[in-house]
């Protein structure tokens, strides 16, 4: 047994030795195979090619429509409604007759009225013939001095009393005219709140219906008064053209995005300031002659500022900010490095920044892969098409929104 024993000795010394040389095999040659695979490639990122072109700026004021004018016709007589004349919602004109009260009790009002001045004539003559008569023989004392100032003074009374009477014949005659009751604006009519046979009361408190012009039409808009205070320092300056008066052209977006097919004026006058929000209601006036505009439909007014010529268009992508909230971005070099750029940004349009500051003609904008690319790092560029590419393309528009900074 001893014997077997010290046999074992050698055989395990053995697979040992072989173990270790297996071991120091493994090890041996992987530094080696790093060294040949090398540091790591550069990454990827899509990039943007910067392109100057002109950019239309513009401003959109959201707002709603009111009606140019509306009245309320409310009946000025008393009386029996005899008839309605029109269609509820019919377009009318000023003068138009909508109702007819009944006009009997006025006929007969404006008759007596007519006798009564009648009567008052017939007096004049009376009296002037008295006061004809007596006048010659007052010198020759025929006729006392009393008695002919007696009927001076009954002709001057009665000369009062057919001015009294005409005067009550014109007023019966204007309240026969009222029983016809006429629309005093153009427009369209509202729902009748009346029906024949109905008793209406003079200037009573119920309309018997409204007439709304809507050719043309308002649009009213709320802006702060920062924005007002722009407008008109930009039209001073003459970057906002005029048409005179102190107006400026806009044109129109419906609530649907299409454009309204007719351009407007924006209006500065009688601009107050609201006092509890600090903002101003800016007026503009459509014309509306197919009566597409409604009051309270939520509208956009598009004001167009002027042209930048060689505008800077950055995709919104490739726009971020630092810890200051300033927007920077991220360009590579023409040695395929990464820089930092801070930029200075106008306004969105779509899905692009205008920039004023930070980026020029030819900049190649990393719009993907930002989040792997540090500044000074080389990367591989895979360059892709850009939205706003200029290449003779026309005028970009530019609506004014809150800017990046």
């Amino acid at each position: 047994m001893a014997i077997h024993r010290i046999s074992a000795w050698p055989c395990s010394l053995a697979g040992v030795f072989v173990l270790g040389l297996a071991l120091s095999g493994c090890n041996g040659p992987q530094p080696q195979a790093q060294a040949q695979r090398g540091p790591p490639p550069p990454p990827a990122v899509d990039v943007v090619t910067l392109h100057a072109q002109p950019v239309t700026l513009t401003t959109d004021l959201p707002g709603r429509t009111s009606a140019y004018r509306i009245a309320a016709v409310i009946p000025q007589v008393t009386g029996v409604l005899l008839k309605r004349l029109f269609n509820e919602g019919d377009i009318v004109q000023a003068g138009q007759q909508l109702y007819q009260i009944d006009p009997a009790p006025y006929e007969a009002a404006l008759a007596s009225a007519q006798a009564t001045l009648a009567h008052a004539h017939a007096s004049v003559r009376t009296a002037q013939a008295t006061v004809d008569r007596y006048q010659p023989l007052v010198a020759t004392h025929a006729v006392s001095r009393q008695d002919y100032d007696n009927a001076v003074g009954t002709l001057e009374q009665n000369k009062a009393d057919v001015a009294s009477a005409e005067a009550a014949v014109k007023t019966a005659a204007i309240n026969l005219t009222y029983t016809k009751v006429l629309s005093p604006i153009d427009g369209r009519t509202s729902r009748s709140a009346v029906t024949e046979g109905a008793l209406v009361t003079a200037n009573q408190a119920a309309a018997l219906l409204t007439v709304t012009q809507l050719d043309p039409i308002y649009v009213d808009v709320t802006q702060p008064t920062t924005t007002m205070l722009r407008l008109k320092r930009e039209l001073a300056s003459g970057q906002i053209r005029s048409v005179g008066d102190g107006k400026i052209p806009v044109k129109l977006l419906l609530e649907d995005g299409s454009a309204y097919d007719q351009d407007g004026t924006l209006q500065f006058s009688e601009v107050t300031v609201d006092q509890g929000t600090g903002a101003v209601t800016l007026r503009a006036i459509f014309p509306n002659k197919d009566g597409l505009l409604l009051p309270g439909m939520f509208v956009r007014e598009q004001l167009q500022e002027g042209v930048v010529q060689n505008g800077i268009l950055a995709p919104q992508q490739g726009v971020t900010h630092n810890q200051k909230g300033e927007p920077t971005a991220l360009v590579v070099d023409r040695d395929g490095k990464v820089q930092l750029r801070l930029l200075k940004t106008d306004r969105a349009i779509g899905g692009d920044w205008l920039v004023t500051g930070g980026l020029k003609e030819g900049d190649r904008l990393i719009v993907s892969g930002v989040q792997k690319a540090r500044p000074g790092m080389p990367v591989t560029v895979n360059q892709i098409a850009a939205g706003g590419d200029a290449g003779g393309a026309p005028a970009r528009q530019a609506s004014a929104a809150p800017d990046a900074r």
